[in-house]
């Protein structure tokens, strides 16, 4: 076996960023900018009003001081003269600054009676004018990699990008062995069960960025595994589920090493999760995940996101933790790195009673994943434990 660290940097070395494609803007939110693109124009490309109110000159504004309205500039429809002594110009919110204009002020803090206006005595200081190129200026960059947010939509909007590279989108599919399953729907027979992983792990890959596929169950036979394999073709990723230990029915390394398989490792020192293997399927990775549906899902969680994060170009690392008391007691730990399913309450972390990994309940119901290291000691409530957020 190896450990937890080795087995995410052997999985790690399995793949590489993919290529980009160009995606309409519409189409970029959630994806990964592959190129750093530039501001092709400056925002705002002239000085605008902050508010509604009187574009007029600094110098004159004091209290009771009078003005005459020459005009009007609007968002869009720009004062097109100057501003010159003892005039003022009305101004809306996002409107052009006219010229010889350096001051704003706002429509609360004046009087007025056909073109004339008064000034009222507590005028603030504020020129209520955002300058030209205030947000950002032509050239000024969005830099890749990076996931791409709705806040960053906006903003290669504003920079006059319509068209995005984005890292290609990983294709993965995801292949459940075993003549026990039945897919969810069906009636499963006195000793079979539904095959629930393949769609957690979907759905974990799809939030992760991924174009995912459910290939249909392999039964626990060489041909039908072989079929499944071939269904695979053209993934850049293939996600076994099951058949990946050593007993009689465990076809899933001998047929994919039959096929190719160039494996990186079998076993990995850690609970749930210790029948994983992973290597090099032609042009495709490859990692089996054990059959139980918590050691699945938490495996994917270790180790698939990461690759997944690879692919897309963003630096892989392990899922970020953080450090929270332990709420209860709990005693020594055993020889593999132990990911608990626990929930956070009043700041603590509660691993729960129950950590067999067949149990989707307890996994549902978590929070976090609490994690301690291989032969760790008793520890009491109130010990800082490792987290990850599921």
């Amino acid at each position: 076996m190896i450990s937890v660290e080795e087995a995410l940097s052997a999985v790690l070395d399995l793949v590489s960023p993919l290529p980009f494609e160009n995606v309409p803007l519409r189409a970029a939110n959630g994806r990964v900018l592959a190129q750093t693109l530039t501001a092709r124009r400056t925002q705002p490309p002239f000085a605008a009003s902050s508010m509604d109110g009187y574009a007029l000159r600094r110098s004159e504004v004091e209290p009771d001081a009078m003005f005459k309205v020459i005009g009007e500039s609007a968002a869009g429809h720009s004062f097109s003269g100057t501003v010159r002594a003892g005039q003022a110009v009305r101004i809306f919110t996002g409107a052009p600054i006219p010229e010889g204009a350096d001051f704003v002020v706002i429509q609360e803090d004046v009087t007025r009676r056909g073109n004339l206006i008064t000034l009222g005595h507590n005028i603030d200081s504020k020129d209520n004018i955002r300058p030209a190129g205030g947000d950002f200026k032509e050239g000024d960059q969005l830099t890749a990699p990076r996931l791409l947010r709705p806040a960053d939509i906006a903003l290669l909007a504003a920079m006059n990008h319509a068209v995005v590279p984005v890292t290609r989108k990983p294709v993965v599919a995801i292949l459940a062995t075993g003549d026990e399953l039945v897919q969810p729907g069906e009636t499963p027979g006195p000793d079979q069960i539904i095959a629930s992983n393949s769609y957690g792990l979907a759905a974990m890959f799809e939030n992760a960025g991924a174009d995912v596929r459910i290939l249909p169950i392999a039964r626990d036979t060489e041909a039908s595994l072989k079929q499944a394999f071939a269904l695979a073709a053209g993934a850049d990723l293939i996600v076994t589920i099951g058949g990946a230990s050593v007993g009689d029915h465990d076809l899933v390394a001998p047929v994919a090493v039959e096929l190719g398989l160039e494996q990186s490792f079998y076993k990995v020192a850690m609970r749930p999760g210790k029948p994983l293997m992973a290597g090099k399927l032609g042009a495709a990775a490859m990692i089996g995940l054990p059959g139980n549906p918590v050691s699945a899902m938490v495996c994917g969680l270790v180790f698939v996101l990461p690759m997944l994060q690879r692919l897309l170009g963003v630096e892989a690392v392990h899922p970020e933790g953080f450090d929270a008391p332990l709420g209860r007691d709990l005693g020594s730990n055993g020889p593999r790195a132990h990911y608990m399913r626990a929930t956070l309450r009043e700041g603590k972390v509660f691993p729960d009673d129950r950590q067999d990994s067949s149990l989707l309940s307890v996994l549902s119901t978590a929070d976090v994943l609490m994690v301690r290291p291989p032969h760790d000691p008793p520890r009491e409530a109130g010990e800082m434990q490792k987290c990850f957020p599921l």
